[in-house]
């Protein structure tokens, strides 16, 4: 896969704010997708017109921000819905059809329904926008043979692209692999896109998997964010394409940080500090073996330098920290000292990390290494 690319299409817009209690304001969409821009994400799914009139008015403002990446609606598979985003002044759609049983008995549909009104919606959709997109459904609870003739259905009405929902996160990426294997096969030259759901913490995973199958496009939101457990998280997937296929995307990564914490704070929901890529944790070192790694070779214990994505790796003292981190956090402050007095620090260091269950402030280090320097008429600056 190395030097591929793969078009990545962001949808915190629309799946990201189905999220239990996540709303953003016109400001806040703004916001996010101009940041989606500068960070060169080519497509956002932007919004469903079906919603009314005042989510038309919040696809319109994005329009009117005339951004480079392209901006798709997404719709039922309902004429109306078509009709609606087109007259929001879209130019490309998402078409979703239930393709599992599960689903069509939920809209009480069945299979002749959907190959039916797909070859209809697709045909007229070419009537309104330049690029039709179709969605299966919970494509991964499919009837097999089903999934198989509705791409090749999709295929032959001419879409321009067929994603492969993940609806309830239930694929694993060994059998992921081989799936789009199969619909690879089968779709001849329309594009295949993966959309995982990470209910089982296997979306981002997935994501490489449906790439190594096939797959040229890839659905992400931003930190993850969505119903129940979340999506393929955008920065994590962007990183992995990055530095484990190879695969570059030209996105921004710098920028992702930035991005991160603007969504966390429009939606409400912070980051976890272990979060892969934006965590506050993510590059934080403190034991040790680790620290004492990190300071001889910044690759010992970072698998890419924190720069790539605005971070950068900071040293903390606790429970598990050596005299050699003790040190370089005190040379920082323009303190120095030996081995010895960094090592007659470390119990009583320990002590209150392990009291307080936090790692120790600049204040109360530099404080303990000022009172047993002066304890041992050790020189202090």
């Amino acid at each position: 896969m190395s030097g591929s690319t793969i078009w990545l299409i962001d949808s915190t817009l629309r799946d990201g704010e189905q999220a239990p209690g996540v709303a953003f304001s016109r400001a806040e969409k703004a916001a996010i997708a101009s940041l989606l821009d500068r960070v060169g994400i080519p497509e956002l799914e932007c919004g469903i017109a079906a919603m009314g009139e005042e989510e038309c008015d919040d696809i319109r403002s994005l329009l009117a921000l005339g951004l480079q990446a392209r901006l798709t609606g997404w719709c039922r598979a309902r004429r109306e819905d078509l009709e609606a985003t087109a007259a929001c002044g879209l130019r490309s759609v998402h078409i979703a059809f239930p393709v599992s049983e599960i689903q069509l008995g939920c809209v009480r549909k069945d299979e002749s329904w959907v190959l039916d009104t797909l070859a209809e919606l697709v045909r007229f959709a070419h009537t309104q926008f330049d690029h039709v997109s179709v969605g299966a459904q919970d494509a991964s609870r499919a009837e097999v043979s089903f999934l198989h003739r509705f791409v090749f259905a999709a295929q032959q009405a001419g879409a321009h692209r067929l994603r492969f929902a993940d609806t309830v996160g239930i694929c694993n990426p060994i059998q992921l692999l081989q799936t789009f294997r199969e619909l690879r096969a089968i779709a001849n030259d329309m594009l295949l896109e993966f959309h995982g759901h990470n209910d089982f913490g296997m979306a981002a995973a997935n994501c490489l998997a449906a790439v190594h199958g096939g797959a040229e496009c890839i659905s992400l939101t931003v930190n993850g964010l969505g119903e129940r457990s979340g999506n393929a998280a955008l920065e994590q997937v962007v990183m992995a394409l990055r530095h484990l296929l190879g695969c570059d995307c030209g996105i921004r990564t710098a920028l992702l940080a930035e991005l991160c914490n603007t969504v966390a704070e429009a939606s409400g929901r912070a980051i976890p500090d272990s979060q892969p890529i934006t965590g506050s944790a993510t590059f934080q070192h403190e034991s040790g073996i680790h620290c004492s790694g990190q300071l001889r070779d910044t690759r010992a214990y970072e698998a890419y330098a924190p720069g790539e994505v605005g971070r950068s790796s900071e040293f903390t003292v606790g429970r598990h920290s050596g005299s050699e981190v003790v040190m370089h956090l005190l040379a920082q402050q323009g303190l120095k000292t030996n081995r010895e007095l960094a090592t007659r620090m470390i119990p009583e260091l320990r002590r209150s990390a392990t009291k307080s269950k936090s790692p120790i402030g600049t204040q109360e280090l530099t404080a303990l290494y000022k009172r047993l320097a002066n304890e041992c008429h050790s020189p202090v600056r």
